[in-house]
């Protein structure tokens, strides 16, 4: 709002600042859903066009402060709403796709040291070291779904896995005006 002013008004924004800091403290604000003047001092702004006006009884005690205290309870309930509005938390099952995924159970042939273990792998990981760091291995419970079999995993010189496709389940050709995408 400050720039919008200070390129209509020119050279003569500086004079003109008084009066857009007045009229942005007194515009009514959809987040808070009151005038920031009022919203701060709990009263609207008594500017020299009120001033004419004449004022009804006065607000005095401690009516003054609870209406002040509901205020500001309001403007903070309102606030945190925005607040979470745009916050979004994104939680993660246990389950989720970004899980790590475990391959085994193996054996395990010996302890060494305080945190290392010695597997008995099958021969299609013999090209792997046998010594793992107890941080990559997971206990093994008989009923626990993470362990994958390794029958059903294929990999390649690199070890990279290789996916092998079963059967196409379905097929659909999209019709355009003039061509087809099968």
């Amino acid at each position: 709002m400050l720039c919008a002013c200070a390129i209509d008004f020119g050279k003569g924004s500086v004079t003109h600042s008084p009066l857009v800091e007045f009229s942005y403290n007194n515009n009514y604000h959809a987040s808070i859903k009151a005038m920031p003047f009022e919203a701060l001092y709990g009263q609207k702004c008594r500017s020299p066009v009120c001033w004419t006006e004449v004022e009804g009884a006065q607000i005095l005690g401690p009516k003054l402060i609870q209406e002040t205290t509901e205020k500001i309870v309001q403007i903070k309930q309102r606030m945190q709403a925005a607040r979470d509005r745009q916050k979004r938390v994104v939680r993660f099952g246990k389950r989720g796709k970004l899980n790590p995924r475990y391959v085994g159970p193996f054996k395990v042939l010996e302890e060494i040291g305080e945190f290392a273990y010695n597997l008995e792998l099958p021969e299609e990981l013999s090209r792997d070291h046998n010594t793992f760091h107890m941080s990559n291995l997971k206990r093994c419970h008989a009923d626990e779904p993470l362990a994958v079999p390794l029958d059903r995993l294929h990999f390649d010189d690199k070890l990279h896995f290789i996916e092998e496709p079963v059967e196409i389940v379905d097929r659909e050709v999209k019709r355009l005006k003039q061509s087809q995408i099968p």
